[in-house]
This record gives structure tokens, sequence and C-alpha cells, in this order.
């Protein structure tokens, strides 16, 4: 097995032979944490890559493609086995920066217990709070790692405080670094050691405390009270019991630069973390969509997997990594691909549904970019597969007589747009198989071809997430793209009203063409739609073309009367018009209709008029009047405020064109810890001198 640089790695015993041998552990948290770092040290203590010195020698299992290195940062999850106290434990590293939520989804849901990454130079940031107590809502287990000790900066008592006041009472430090020479060489375990003081003597009795409290022996509190001295191995196992059942979670210094911390960390992620086995499932069901038998981490049990990340490679194709949940994964054996986004998130989910048999091709176990072949792999377990063609993150592998689909795992809308349009025409003819690829890999991004506007649009989570996006287009699949300005579908009213003649009289020979059609139009109240009626004396307009006028009308409504944009919310009355016996004719009189309403608009005002979005901005509550004066300057309009927990949920009405960047500059705003939802609410009037600098579509 060699990684991407071509060094050896020193590991080659990644089966697992069940799930109670198994711990999928994932690293999260913010991007300047250190978690790759991290990894990269704990691999070279668990013996799984060669170490020199105090760093890995050369030796990475970041799996950084050009993109996130012209950028530097992880874009992409990345997992890497190693072996420990004959435990597998598969390491699942995130990317921190919030563009990535796609992948930061995934490794959750590839994962039975977290890893929170803090920096001890920096604390705990919002989003890494609001990432700590969803888990807490599905009661994953999770353990606290204050990294970058050696900064300087860096303040480990200051970020225990941080990390247990955003996170909660139970959690505690079980370890306080030993800083010697100005550098931590060591940690001094507070359940064991018994000489400690001073400070160190207060954290020891409140863990110890923190640790009874979880204890299943009713009796240990009073004999610690009574002053009976308990002993640590009694301490160790409450502590790891606690850690299983997600209601006691441990704090650890870790220095990734020297290692220090690395070992005690790998023993409490095997001894404290719970196996595959303990693990609730996701919902199952049928492809028809009813419910199925819930499923349990028994290799002997149906086959289901789900893929939870996609890669194309231009060399091999399609690569799909999967975790297994149930069953057995065989080499070369045949599986059911199911994908029904669709089904349970809806049309706007922007993946089409689809159920196909294909036959695994070659299956492996992940080393970053390298892989271990595999011949089987185990429920619980994390594989790579090549070549399904048909497969997308999010899809579920099963038996081909039994087929399953789990319920894909949540994401946040992409609510940041880019227009986008090809560069060349050999770019042109490769964009849509591309894009086809990109979406498959990334349910974040979604890809809208706007029937209205013309415009290709890739709705992404926020410009980092739109520039890997077009980066993987450019070098990955060979397609150069530019982006445009994001158009808003605007649309026209009348004004007033006012009436209108079109005659359409065309006599060059032979059989000619003849309609005259009079109108009135008058302007509805928003939203009314259209109206089409009739007041037609003595046959003046032959009842057989009466709806070819209607349907000239409604055709040019289409196209606009002034700036180009649908005309929305009038009343059309046909009172008049003239016909031919012979020349009359069903397009005489869709002309004549078109040509009356372009007349009418010329004799009163036409109102432009914009969408509104209905948004609901969730923010903590001290950041509320900064995005409150902040949707004003929008011309935004409050509807109003609600409270859920320790966070304000801000309604309000804004122009869309003014939220065409508002999931970048919200996060900016609030340092990460906003979100938003958008819904089309209505079309409102634009003021003057907004109307006066549309550019006409398509001048």
């Amino acid at each position: 097995m060699a990684d991407k640089s071509g060094a050896r790695t020193v590991q080659h015993d990644l089966e697992a032979s069940g799930p109670d041998g198994i711990r999928n552990v994932v690293l999260v948290g913010p991007s300047s944490a250190g978690k790759t770092t991290l990894l990269e040290a704990l691999l070279a203590t668990a013996g799984a890559v060669p170490r020199a010195g105090s760093v890995t020698d050369g030796t990475t299992v970041s799996d950084w493609d050009d993109a996130e290195k012209a950028h530097g940062r992880s874009m992409n999850l990345t997992v890497a086995p190693v072996r420990h106290n004959g435990t597998k434990i598969n390491f699942v590293d995130t990317p921190g920066y919030a563009d990535f939520v796609g992948e930061l989804r995934a490794g959750l849901r590839a994962a039975d217990a977290a890893v929170f990454v803090i920096p001890a130079n920096e604390g705990v940031d919002h989003a890494t709070a609001m990432l700590w107590h969803e888990c807490a809502e599905v009661a994953m287990p999770r353990a606290v790692v204050v990294t970058k000790l050696d900064h300087a900066r860096a303040d480990y008592p200051g970020v225990v405080m941080q990390v247990q006041a955003a996170f909660g009472a139970k959690v505690l430090p079980v370890f306080l670094p030993v800083v010697e020479g100005g550098q931590v060489s060591a940690l001094e375990s507070l359940i064991d050691g018994k000489d400690v003081e001073g400070a160190a003597l207060e954290h020891r009795g409140t863990l110890i405390e923190g640790i009874i409290e979880e204890s299943e022996d009713e009796t240990l509190m009073d004999r610690y009270l009574a002053g009976e001295d308990i002993a640590a191995d009694v301490l160790v196992a409450d502590l790891e019991r606690a850690m299983e059942r997600a209601s006691f979670h441990p704090i650890l210094p870790v220095c990734g630069a020297t290692g220090v911390g690395c070992q005690e960390l790998l023993d409490l992620v095997v001894s404290g973390f719970p196996p595959p086995s303990t693990h609730p499932s996701p919902e199952v069901f049928t492809p028809s969509g009813a419910a199925a038998d819930a499923l349990t981490c028994d290799p002997g049990g149906p086959l289901v997997a789900e893929v939870v990340k996609t890669t194309s490679d231009p060399y091999v194709g399609r690569v799909s990594l999967v975790r297994v949940f149930s069953g057995t994964l065989e080499a070369d054996s045949p599986v059911h691909v199911s994908g029904h986004f669709s089904s349970f998130f809806g049309a706007e989910a922007g993946h089409d549904d689809h159920d196909d048999d294909e036959r695994i091709g070659s299956l492996a176990y992940p080393f970053g970019l390298a892989q271990e072949p595999a011949k089987r792999v185990v429920a619980g377990d994390i594989a790579v597969i090549g070549k399904l063609s048909r497969a997308e993150t999010g899809d579920t592998l099963s038996a081909v007589d039994a087929p399953r689909v789990l319920k894909p795992w949540s994401l946040p809308q992409p609510l940041h747009p880019v227009a986008i349009e090809a560069s060349t025409k050999s770019d042109e003819d490769k964009l849509s198989t591309a894009l086809g690829r990109l979406a498959a890999e990334d349910p974040s991004l979604r890809i809208v071809n706007d029937p209205e506007t013309h415009q290709l649009v890739m709705w992404t989570m926020g410009e980092a997430h739109a520039d890997a996006a077009l980066e993987r287009l450019r070098d990955r699949f060979g397609v150069s793209v530019g982006t445009v300005d994001v158009i808003v579908p605007l649309r026209e009213t009348f004004g007033g009203k006012a009436q209108g003649l079109g005659r359409h009289v065309k006599q060059s020979g032979g059989h000619g063409q003849y309609a005259v059609c009079e109108i009135e139009v008058e302007p509805l109240p928003q939203g009314s739609g259209f109206e089409f009626q009739e007041r037609v004396v003595g046959g003046a307009v032959p009842r057989q073309f009466i709806p070819s006028v209607e349907k000239g009308v409604r055709a040019q409504m289409e196209k606009g009367v002034r700036n180009g944009y649908p005309v929305v919310d009038i009343r059309v009355t046909l009172v008049g018009g003239k016909a031919h016996s012979v020349d009359s004719s069903d397009m005489a009189f869709q002309s004549a209709g078109a040509l009356a309403l372009r007349e009418a608009a010329n004799a009163t005002s036409i109102t432009m008029l914009e969408p509104y979005d209905e948004i609901a901005v969730m923010v903590p509550d001290d950041m509320v009047g900064t995005v409150m004066s902040d949707l004003s300057a929008r011309r935004g309009r409050p509807l109003g405020t609600d409270q859920v927990g320790d966070r304000c949920v801000i309604r309000a009405h804004v122009p869309a064109s003014s939220l065409v960047r508002y999931a970048v500059d919200l996060r900016s705003q609030t340092h990460g810890a906003g979100s938003f939802t958008r819904t089309f609410a209505h079309y409102e009037p634009m003021s003057e001198d907004l109307a006066r600098s549309v550019v006409p579509r398509g001048g």
C-alpha cells in the first residue's frame, strides 16, 4: 500500500473480524484546528505510517487535490484506518470550512462517534458549538481534543473553560499537559494522579465527582463523600460506560507535532467509544417507499450499505466510499443501487431517482488516496468500491433479490447561486455530462437550467464551494466555464387601464390574412394572475376566433410588452373587431391579439415587478440587531421573530435580488453562527429608480 507521494506505509492487516472489533470516529472542528495533522500523528503512533523522530516521515493521508493545495484548505472527506489494541479504528477526517458541509455530513453518517478538535490558540467557534448540540440531539458519543498546544498563544485552561461553557457541564478534562522548557512533554492523568496539587487537584475532584454521578453503582457517591479512595480502574470503567452512552465527554490535550497525547486518545477511542453494533442504523425502506424491517449490524444479515462519498477519476472512473450497515460486502458480487433523494426531499433535491443492478468491481479499504485490496467487508466497516457507474453519493447498495433504500442524511439548502457559461463550443458540448458527474459526487450542489432566464445556475453552499466546483470542472473534467451575473426573473404589469387595437392585414396574392380586434386592459390586484373576457356584439369577431385572440394575448404576455419580462395580473376584455369570410384564420387573430396588447401597453404606464422571498434567519440572540439592520439595508421588511432555545429566528420579506450573496454575507456577519432558509413569497412593484435601471431582456 502506497500513498500519493510514493512512500510505503507499514500497515497491512485492515480486515475486521466483526463489528465489535471496529470503531468509526469522525474528526470535526474548524479548518484551523489541525485535524489532518492530528490524524497523521495518530497514524504514526499506531504504527500505520513510519515515524522519523517526532514527525511522520513524509507520509501523508490527506486527500488534497490541486484545488485544495491552491486554497490551503481541505475540501474532502478522508478515511484512514489503524489498528490499536486489536481494534480497527476508521478515522474519518472532514473539512472544517463551512462551505463543505456536504463532506462533513457524510462523515457524520459514516461514523458512530465524534472527536471535536479545538485549537488551543482560538477556542470554540459558533459553528462548532452548533454541531456539538446537533450531535447531542442524536446521542452521538463525543470527546474533545485540544490541539496546537505548542502555539505561542495557546491557552489550555482558557479553552477548557470555553469548551465547558459551549458544550455543557459533562465535558471535563481527564488529562492536563505537562510543560517542560516551554514545550508539552507529557500528559498528567487526573484519574491516576494522586499527587496532583493546586488547580490540578480541583480539576481532579470535579472529574471524579462527574464520573461518579454517571456511575450505575448508586453507593459510589456516598462512599466517595465519606472519604473512601475510589480505585482508578473503577473510575475508568464508569467513565468508559458513560462515554459509550454519550452522557460524559472527556477533554484531552494532544500535540500533533510531537505526538504527545496520541496514545491516550487512541486508548480512549478503543475503550470508551462504542462499536457499530450499538449505533442506531438509518431508517430503511423498500424502493416503493414501504417501511422495511430495522437493520442490525450483523455480518450475516441482508446486505445494506450506503455511498457516503463519490469521486470521479479520469482513469478508473467512478469510485464509491461506502459504509456497510448490514450484511457483508464481497468483491465481484452483484448489488442493487437505489437512489431516491426526491422521494424523501422533493424534486428540488436535484437528483433523479434511479434503481439499477450492477456488479461490484474492485473492493478495497481506503487509506487517504491509497487503497488496500479487500475480498470482503463486514457490517460496521468502511470500504471503497470501484466502477459503480450509476452510484451517487447518498445511494443505497443492497441485495439484488431484496433491494432496500436508506433515508439519506439531511443537508442544508444550497443558497448561493452562481450562473455559469461554457467558455467555448467544445466546453459547451461536455458541460452537461460533467455537471451530472459533479452533482453525483456532491448532494449539496444543485444544478438548475432556468427555463425563464435561460441561465445555467449552480446553487452552492458559498463562494469556496462554488470555486471548488468550477475548478473541478476544469481540472478533472476538462471543461472551462465562466461566471455571469445571476438574472433575477422580473415581471411587468399595467399601471392603469388602456385600450388597444390589433390589426393584422396582409394581402400578397392568393389567400390573405385578415384579423382586427379591439381590447380593453385593466390591472388586477397582486397575485390575481390573468383573466380574459369578451363583450363582442353582433358577431364582429366570429366565435371560433375568440380563443385565438386570447391565445395571442397570452403569447405576448409571456414575451413582455416593455422590457421583455412576462406580464401578470391583468384582465383583458375583447370588445370588438372585424373578420373576413375568406382571409381570417386562427393564426391571423392570434397575431392581432398580440398586437392589440402591445398597442395597449403603449397607451399607459408599465410597472416593473420584482420577486420577494420570505426568509427565516436563525442567529444567536446577541446578533439579532446586526442582522436586522442588514436586512433593512437590503430593503427587507421584518415579519416577526421567534425564540428557539438560545437562538432567535427572524422572519422577513426581502427582494430576491438582495439575496444573491446573502449566504456569504450572513456567514461573515455572524462569524458562521447564522443560517437561513428562503421560499418565494410574491412580486411587488419596483421603485421608479430601480425600474429605470432594468436592462431589457435580450437587450
